[in-house]
């Protein structure tokens, strides 16, 4: 879906259309999981947060401004119950969570693409990745959104695709 597209669901939402804002969630929930991925490398966890996530924004939808990035509100809102969950578990002692918890497998959806991901990219080659091939961002908007040189991100992008494939031959 498209920028447009995904302004007009939120705008419709706000506007009381239900039915706008399940479609906001079908097109736009692969993406928010991807991203929520990277934060916490745990199948359940990133789904939770991803429920929080579409609740969080459904809940306050009054505050989405027509016409900005419904992506960009998404992902800031993902982000910000990412970092506070894991700034609030490390304040609390856990037992290892892969004695209890399921990780991404193969029999999960998407499990050989995330799994790969994981283990071949780093964090900034990930979110590159995940911002241009699952969420549409151009190259020059990853940028101003990372906070790093044009050329930079490029580069990042090429040599993670080739890190991926590479990667993925190996493993099949």
């Amino acid at each position: 879906m498209d920028r447009k597209k995904m302004n007009e669901c939120l705008v419709r939402t706000q506007n009381g259309d239900k039915a706008a804002y399940s479609l906001f969630y079908e097109e736009a929930a692969k993406g928010v999981f991807a991203f929520l991925y990277g934060y916490y490398r745990n199948y359940a966890r990133t789904e939770e947060a991803m429920q929080e996530t579409f609740y969080k924004a459904l809940k306050n939808i009054s505050q989405y401004r027509a016409g900005s990035d419904a992506r960009a509100w998404l992902l800031q809102i993902a982000k910000n119950i990412a970092l506070n969950d894991l700034n609030r578990a490390k304040r609390e002692e856990w037992l290892p969570e892969e004695n209890f918890e399921p990780l991404l497998t193969e029999n999960s959806p998407d499990g050989t693409v995330f799994d790969a991901l994981n283990r071949a990219l780093d964090d900034t080659e990930r979110r590159i990745v995940v911002l241009h091939v699952l969420w549409g961002y151009k190259h020059r908007e990853i940028a101003e959104k990372l906070a790093m040189p044009l050329g930079t991100v490029t580069s990042k992008y090429k040599i993670s695709v080739a890190k991926l494939k590479r990667y993925l031959k190996e493993e099949m």
